[in-house]
This record gives structure tokens, C-alpha cells and sequence, in this order.
């Protein structure tokens, strides 16, 4: 009698693989984070952690290698004596060196493993924290729970945005503004978001909004806060909005900012894909159309019409090629979405995250357009996603800079880096992969990295491909 199939325990039922022992190099980072992240998109906001020192030294390296920027995230530093009688004391003592050595007109704490599962009440401690020092000019102060065992980073930075809607927005008077959740992309890619809707003439709020913050000018001194970020009046207002906009088509709107913003204050909610590729770029633009009451603007229009050609001048070079696509999940989608568009099957698509709205969202962007479904992986290591891959045999890996070794080093496979975070290419944030302009950069990119392989593997020494 033969021995059963090792299982492995997945949302969804049980898959045979090897016998599981632990995760190998995750496919994803910590949910704290990704809510740091967030709060670094705000005007003078600092990222709180309360939690261990080593949590706040973990997140700074990520983000500094990443943006290249000077990245600060305070602590309240706990120890194995606040471990056993609680943080209090070091949330509160950190909030008052923060406000004195800062400045901060906002602060974002965030809660880690070590402090949930203490079971340190953070939103009481908060309350008590603001009648000890009312006298004192105290800052917007917001707080989120964010275990890191508990979710991906970009649950993180979600769980944080709905918690900043749900701690500052009001219902204030209408205004004409247009909210906008443009979920976590580049620091280019809020650029030209807020440049899109400028041509529009639509008054965008969008937040987060990191892109002077963590890619901004040299300074000739050091500035404790950088400036820029969606300022705390301006969230004030959302209640308020004519509308929202949400990007991201795994995001539940029950759990999201934009879902709060609808119940709560009764705002519009628009929810679409990230715009990457033809299809769900059309699809922003058309909801941009609505709500602006007025057409495309002709610069977007060429801009449509000069990647709609560069599709047919790259189809040679990509029909018929395979990928593994991992990342965020919302990510994933706009990629697979792209890459049904112009010939490439992704194989893979993997998130470490496990909403369970990854494989419908994956399919309702690419059914029709293949030959052959992706295997859609929820929940995965790089250890599962390349053991994989070794049997499929992709053209192509794209994904952030976590799957380099197991996947294009090891397995010879050439890579597209896109996402967070990229710590081995330079100029991570100013990567662009939204709307007809990112589409254009990135399409670009495959076909080049297709011809340099094709290039280099050849004997012949082509000049001309």
C-alpha cells in the first residue's frame, strides 16, 4: 500500500506538494510595514511602531533601499520588562519625544506582533494619552492594528488608510474634490496620477501621497520631516468628496477606505483595476470622462495611440512567450491583465497575500484573452513558486527584487523588476506602471528584456533584431 500524498493546508482545499516544514523566503513583508508606507504619504506625519526596537530598524532598511531617501519610524522600544507589564508607559513617553524632536502635526501608530499579542489596548492608551497632555498642542494621532503574523504589507497599508478615513474624515460641507485611493504604487506613478486629473480639471485628493516625501529634491541640510504628503485638512474633507476613487480589484470594499467613506458619508464609490494595460486604463479613463463631464485630452489620447502601435511593432518578439507574475495582489492583476493584452501567457500568478479575491480578479481580467489559464497561487513562498516554475519553464519572471536568486539567477530566467521592494536596480520609485504612459514603460522593458536574452544566448552576435 503506497504512501498518501503529503498535503499542504490552502484557503480553498488541499494541495499535494512536498511535506511542509516552514515558509521559505515569504512572498511578502510585514503588514506593520506597509501601514508605515501609508503614513509617510501624509503632511508631517511620522510613522510610529509600537513595538520593539528591531521591528522599526527592519522597516527603515526596506524603505531606504527602496526609495533611497532618509526614512525615519520612531518606536516605543519595549523590552522583556514592557512585554510582561505592558507598553504603555513607552507608547506615551515615545509620542511626547516624537512631538518635541519632530514636530510632527501627525503621528501613525502602528501596532507589531509583540504588542498584540500582549494585548496592549493602543486606542485606550491613545484616549488617556490625550486627556494627561491636552494642555499641550497635540497632533492628529491615529492608530491601526497591524500583526505582522496577521497579513501582507499591502493589507497593512490598506488596514492604515481606512484607519486614517476613519480617525480624521468628517462631514463636512460638499466640496468638488475627487478622492483618490490609488493603492501602493511608485512615487511616479502618484506623479502622474496627480497630473492626469489636473489635465481633466478634476481637484484630486489623493492618499496617500509619498511621491515628494520619498523622492524628493536634495536638501542642502537634513530635514527632520520631508515635506509634501496629503495634508490632514485635506482628509478632513473626504466625507464630503463628489466622489471616490479606488484602485485595486481585490479590495473589499466592506474592509476598504473607500467602502467607508460610501457607508459612512454616503460618497460614490468608483472601484477599478490599477490602470496597467489598455483595457483597465481605458476603464479609469472612461470613469475620469464621467465625472469630469468632458473627453479624453488629446495628450492621452495620443498617448493611447502610440502604445496601441508599439503593441504591434513588439507582438514578433513577445506572441506566444510565458511568465510567472508575483507581487502584491492587486499588482498581479494589472500585470496579468497586461500581459493577456499583448501575447504573454503568465503561468504563475502569485501573492503571498491571501484575500481569496486573487483568483476570481485574475480571471475576470484575462478570461478570453488565453489559451491556457494561470495558475493563480495565494498564500505562497518563493520556495513553492520556483519549485513550479522549474516544471513550466517561463520566458520571463517579473516581480520585486525578493524572487532574484530563486527564480532568474538559479533558474536562468530573465526578470522584469517591478513593485516593492527593488533593493538591486536603481531608481525603484521612479518606475512607472500606471495608465498608458506606465503601460508604454513597461512594455518597452519586456520587449527589450526578450531581445537581450535573445541576444546574448545567440552565437551569431546579432546586430539587428
Amino acid at each position: 500500500m503506497s504512501a498518501p500524498t503529503p498535503l499542504k493546508r490552502r484557503k480553498g482545499g488541499m494541495t499535494p506538494i512536498e511535506p511542509f516544514v516552514s515558509t521559505t523566503n515569504a512572498c511578502k513583508m510585514c503588514k506593520p510595514l506597509g501601514a508605515c508606507l501609508a503614513f509617510l504619504g501624509i503632511e508631517g506625519c511620522v510613522p510610529f511602531l509600537h513595538g520593539s526596537q528591531g521591528c522599526a530598524t527592519y522597516m527603515r532598511r526596506y524603505v531606504i533601499s527602496h526609495f533611497r531617501e532618509p526614512v525615519d519610524i520612531a518606536s516605543s522600544s519595549l523590552g522583556e520588562k514592557q512585554a510582561i507589564h505592558g507598553g504603555g508607559p513607552n507608547l506615551k513617553l515615545g509620542l511626547l519625544n516624537v512631538m518635541k524632536k519632530y514636530g510632527a502635526t501627525c503621528i501613525g501608530v502602528a501596532t507589531t506582533c509583540l504588542t498584540e499579542t500582549i494585548g496592549d489596548d493602543v486606542s485606550m492608551l491613545l484616549h488617556e494619552f490625550r486627556k494627561e497632555f491636552g494642555d499641550l498642542p497635540l497632533p492628529a494621532l491615529v492608530h491601526v492594528s497591524t500583526p505582522s503574523y496577521g497579513g501582507t504589507q499591502a493589507e497593512g497599508y490598506q488596514a492604515a488608510l481606512r484607519a486614517v478615513v476613519d480617525q480624521l474624515a468628517g462631514s463636512e460641507a460638499a466640496t468638488s474634490q475627487v478622492n483618490v485611493l490609488p493603492n501602493f504604487v511608485s512615487c511616479e506613478d502618484l506623479r502622474h496620477l496627480a497630473d492626469v486629473f489636473d489635465h481633466f480639471g478634476l481637484d484630486a485628493a489623493l492618499l496617500p501621497d509619498y511621491s515628494e516625501r520619498l523622492d524628493g529634491g536634495a536638501q542642502e541640510d537634513y530635514v527632520k520631516i520631508m515635506p509634501g504628503g496629503t495634508p490632514v485638512a485635506r482628509i478632513r474633507t473626504m466625507g464630503g468628496a463628489r466622489a471616490t476613487i479606488e484602485l485595486g480589484r481585490t479590495l473589499d470594499p466592506a474592509k476598504s477606505a473607500g467602502g467607508l467613506l460610501a457607508e459612512r458619508f454616503g460618497v460614490p464609490l468608483h472601484s477599478l483595476g490599477l490602470p496597467i494595460g489598455l483595457r483597465e486604463t481605458d476603464a479609469f479613463f472612461d470613469t475620469l470622462c464621467t465625472l469630469a463631464g468632458r473627453p479624453t485630452p488629446r495628450r492621452y489620447e495620443l498617448a493611447r495611440g502610440r502604445l496601441v502601435d508599439a503593441y504591434v511593432d513588439g507582438h514578433k518578439y513577445l506572441s506566444g512567450k510565458t511568465a510567472v507574475v508575483y507581487g502584491e495582489e492587486d499588482l498581479v492583476v494589472g500585470l496579468c491583465a497586461f500581459l493577456a493584452e499583448i501575447g504573454i501567457t503568465p503561468v504563475i500568478a502569485a501573492s503571498g497575500g491571501e484575500s481569496g479575491r486573487l483568483s476570481c480578479a485574475v480571471k475576470a481580467v484575462t478570461d478570453g484573452l488565453l489559451r491556457q489559464e494561470p495558475e493563480v497561487r495565494e498564500g505562497v513562498d518563493f520556495y513553492e513558486i520556483a519549485a513550479r516554475a522549474r516544471e513550466l519553464k517561463p520566458d520571463l519572471v517579473i516581480g520585486n527584487s525578493k524572487g532574484y536568486r530563486v527564480l532568474a539567477k538559479e533558474l536562468g530566467i530573465p526578470m522584469l523588476r517591478v513593485g516593492f521592494p527593488i533593493h538591486d536596480r536603481f531608481g525603484a520609485q521612479r518606475v512607472q506602471h500606471l495608465c498608458y504612459a506606465g503601460t508604454q514603460a513597461l512594455y518597452d522593458s519586456i520587449v527589450n528584456t526578450v531581445i537581450d536574452k535573445k541576444q546574448t544566448d545567440s552565437d551569431v552576435g546579432y546586430g539587428y533584431i
